[in-house]
């Protein structure tokens, strides 16, 4: 099924697989619409239940042979808990970062205000009116030399 998103106009589909568990989900919770998450912009994109219907007729027999999910898969949230860092390690990974920001510092260069700029004499200097002069008022007329 080929789908558009609504907010960054990307265009992606939903694979046979994904609509038809999809339409097993909606029909066991008795939902209406089913989030599409977009690829580009992580949002969800409602699609009726009609027109998932629409795309894949002869849902309900797909299903029935569809095989049963298997208890030994973890969602994939599930494998990214992480367990936190001893603080002895902690503080050793605090005292590196700290030197590294330190010699950072030091080898940085000297900022636009600190250094000495190379600044035009005053009569080279390029002076323009700031507003344009009235219309049928002439402009003074520049020195010839």
């Amino acid at each position: 099924m080929n789908l558009r998103c609504l907010y960054c106009q990307t265009p992606f589909t939903l694979s046979r697989n994904e609509m038809l568990t999809a339409l097993v989900t909606m029909n066991d919770k008795s939902m209406n619409h089913y989030d599409a998450h977009c690829p580009r912009c992580r949002r969800a994109n409602s699609i009726s239940r009609q027109r998932m219907e629409l795309f894949y007729p002869n849902w309900q027999e797909a299903a029935k042979n569809m095989p049963p999910p298997s208890p030994n898969v973890t969602p994939a949230s599930a494998s990214l808990k992480t367990e936190p860092l001893p603080k002895s390690l902690l503080k050793s990974k605090l005292k590196k970062s700290a030197s590294k920001a330190g010699n950072a510092a030091t080898k940085a260069k000297p900022s636009a205000s600190k250094r000495k700029r190379a600044s035009k004499p005053s009569a080279a200097k390029k002076t323009t009116p700031s507003r344009p002069a009235p219309r049928g008022v002439k402009s003074p007329a520049k020195k010839k030399k």
